[in-house]
């Protein structure tokens, strides 16, 4: 028998981190209190870093935010959970759901009007992954906090 030790890189714990769950019955109300539950989070996060979060990327999370909860409200069935992770450069949002099934981007489109959320959340994110939980499924998006990318969401590192 031989010992042996093996390095695994450990998931870093975010700095702070909130979560809220909104019922069939908030219905359109979900949108509005799931974008102002990002700004509140956003606000305190001062607490744990040096800084504050710029407007413009308060401004973003509470899109990606509305556009995930939108998904959820509108297409699945039951309640769904927002979830909030802030790490050091990124703001981490989950937003859990009971469908199985996975948002679909569509093809860009500009005639099209609506059906764009899925589009919008990948050009703004740094990443955006679908996966399944015992429930149904959990949508999980990377904002970066970063001021340098505010105007050039391309240039993400991925």
């Amino acid at each position: 028998m031989t010992d042996a030790m093996t390095a695994e890189p450990a998931a870093r714990e975010p700095l702070l981190s909130a979560s809220v769950v909104y019922d069939d019955a908030f219905g359109g109300g979900a949108i509005a209190a799931a974008r102002a539950f990002t700004a509140d989070f956003l606000a305190a996060a001062p607490s744990v870093q040096s800084e504050t979060v710029a407007d413009e990327r308060v401004e973003m999370a509470q899109l990606v935010v509305s556009e995930l909860v939108t998904n959820a409200v509108r297409h699945t069935v039951g309640p769904c959970r927002v979830l909030l992770e802030l790490r050091q450069d990124s703001l981490e949002i989950s937003v859990f759901d009971r469908a199985a099934a996975a948002p679909v981007p569509r093809g860009h489109d500009p005639r099209r009007i609506g059906q764009h959320g899925v589009e919008i959340v990948v050009a703004v994110c740094e990443s955006l992954s679908v996966e399944p939980t015992p429930e149904g499924k959990r949508v999980r998006a990377r904002l970066s906090l970063l001021p340098e990318y505010a105007d050039a969401p391309d240039r993400l590192p991925r």
